[in-house]
């Protein structure tokens, strides 16, 4: 082989070099490394202390926290396609988790097990949808049913963790009767614990303000395991973690039954949905602040390949963290090496320093929760809807309210069942314009938004300002016929202008072959401009076609116009 002439690539050196690691190892500058570790460190202080926190939420031991988080750091530093993204416990993950693992069994035993293989079917399910380049899907739950959606999450998390800082359970049910479960047991409160869950939400908000730059949770952490340590809290009433086994990462299958493997595939599909959209969302706002790019369908993989093999170590279902993601930015970090140096970090605390944890007040992990979901509180948000954008606001507060009443799994099907209904509302009902020649110009513009544009003489040229198909048409037939007969002087012809229809469906032709029919016993004639070449061929094979070919059909309206009127446009 000629020495300037590459090497060809091996089946394993073809498969490396698919893998976005591949890219980034490649491209590696030293000069990236001081603020990728400073970054990675970053983050180890963030997932310590919140991962033990979020799988009590997730209904787990806490050592299951450190089986996760080094295998989704290392997933996906290896398969994601973000520089910035950490991936790992969240709260939305963890809860959604909880609640659907309880919807198959409540005994505290099986969770393990079920919480792995939740898991894996949620990674199996968006390995499948990203194969299938199904990622666009997302676009489908809409911001505003988000935004209420993890509203009424956040206040669910918070009422659940109310307990640990009163230092009395907070039951089981909805958000309400969680409420007034806790609101019951008020003679049973324990003030110290309320003193030391207090003191922890008032120091992690202090610290948010004052010095954001530090990690917050793990100075309260650090500082809630002293004070335990030296007050002897536990004897006073205070709940504590207690011993956490040492954790490394083996791989286990979860052992559950296959009628359990069923229950949890129906949940599956909402988790999962919500661990994509809050990673892909995370991974485009970095993209779009330092000018890169990620691939829907390809995060979809990568993110749902991180659950499969969270799964497998018997984790419990991971996402994209905002909070980690951020803090690694500010710190510096470039690079998904952040990523294999926080796993590196979570793997020694795993192994070596479990058994510093055994203090820690549940207080305190209740008051890192609470403090991190308030974030999802978007209060503001909500009050700019209100303001600008009442259906949204409409939207928001019926996703809401779902979660607080049914919980969060039906409540997430409501809110995508909302963001399909707003879809179908907004796309159901296209506008039909009038347009009229813009002078001294070949553009055809709205007359309402161009009062200068001047009608064709005899002739209503309309356009549907939306993509045409079975659920608009016949709102667009009827729009049109009344423009007809709301017009001055009937028109002899109407020109449709069908630029905004990329595809024309049988239900479409079939109703503008109605449409033609129509006008033709008044006396119009129907005529059709400017076709999209994808639907100029279904038109060639629908009967439509014969009616209007060959002189009602236009390369543009200028064209329909002018044969309309014998080679002389509007004046």
């Amino acid at each position: 082989m000629p020495a300037d002439q590459p090497r060809p690539l091996t089946g394993r050196r073809r498969l490396f070099a698919a893998l976005p690691v591949a890219g980034w190892v490649r491209g590696y500058r030293r000069e990236l490394l001081r603020g990728d570790v400073l970054a990675g460190l970053t983050v180890w202080a963030l997932i310590v202390p919140e991962s033990v926190a979020y799988a009590e939420i997730a209904g787990v031991p806490p050592q299951n926290a450190f089986y996760a988080a080094p295998i989704a750091l290392v997933g996906y530093a290896l398969l994601g396609g973000s520089r910035f993204l950490i991936v790992g416990a969240t709260s939305a993950a963890a809860v959604l988790s909880a609640s659907t693992v309880n919807g198959v069994s409540g005994d505290p035993g099986a969770a393990v097990g079920l919480s792995a293989a939740l898991a894996v079917i949620v990674g199996g399910v968006l390995v499948a949808a990203g194969a299938a380049r199904l990622g666009f899907l997302t676009n489908f739950l809409a911001e505003p049913a988000l935004v209420g959606f993890l509203f009424g999450m956040a206040l669910t998390i918070m009422v659940r963790q109310a307990g640990k800082i009163l230092g009395v359970p907070s039951g089981e049910g909805d958000f309400f009767q969680r409420l007034a479960k806790l609101l019951s047991q008020a003679d049973d409160w324990s003030w110290t614990t309320i003193t030391v869950g207090v003191a922890a939400v008032l120091s992690l908000l202090l610290l948010e303000r004052v010095l954001p730059r530090l990690p917050a949770s793990l100075i309260v952490l650090a500082a809630g395991l002293l004070l335990s340590q030296a007050l002897n809290l536990h004897a006073h009433g205070v709940a504590t973690v207690g011993r956490i086994p040492a954790a490394v990462p083996v791989p286990h299958l979860p052992g559950i039954s296959s009628a359990d493997w069923v229950e949890l595939a129906g949940g599956s599909l909402g988790v999962a949905l919500v661990v994509f959209a809050e990673s892909y969302s995370i991974a485009g706002r970095f993209a779009r602040l330092h000018g890169d790019e990620v691939k829907a369908d390809r995060e979809m993989v990568a993110v749902g390949a991180v659950n499969l093999a969270v799964g497998l170590f018997r984790g419990f279902a991971v996402s994209g963290s905002a909070s980690r993601s951020a803090a690694a930015e500010g710190a510096g970090g470039r690079s998904p090496m952040v990523s294999l140096v926080a796993a590196v970090s979570v793997l020694f605390t795993g192994a070596f320093l479990t058994s510093l944890f055994t203090p820690l007040p549940e207080a305190v992990l209740g008051a890192i929760v609470i403090v991190a979901v308030k974030g999802f509180l978007r209060v503001g948000e909500m009050r700019r809807y209100a303001t600008h954008d009442r259906p949204s606001l409409w939207i928001a507060l019926t996703a809401l309210i779902g979660v607080l009443v049914f919980d969060l799994l039906p409540g997430l099907l409501l809110a995508v069942l909302m963001s399909l209904l707003l879809f179908i509302a907004y796309s159901s009902t296209p506008r039909v314009a009038v347009l009229g020649l813009l002078p001294g110009t070949g553009v055809w513009g709205d007359l309402r938004e161009h009062p200068r544009a001047v009608a064709a003489p005899g002739i209503l040229v309309a356009r549907p300002d939306g993509a045409l198909f079975f659920g608009n048409v016949n709102r667009v037939r009827t729009a049109v016929k009344e423009l007809v007969a709301a017009s001055d002087r009937p028109p002899r012809a109407v020109v449709v202008d069908l630029t905004a229809s990329y595809r024309l469906g049988l239900p479409v032709l079939d109703t503008l072959a109605d449409l033609a029919a129509d006008l033709d016993h008044q006396g119009v004639e129907l005529h059709v401009a400017r076709v999209r070449a994808g639907a100029t061929r279904s038109l060639s094979r629908h009967p439509l076609h014969a009616t209007l070919s060959p002189d009602r059909l236009h390369a543009t309206v200028t064209d329909a116009v002018n044969a309309l009127s014998d080679g002389r446009g509007p004046s």
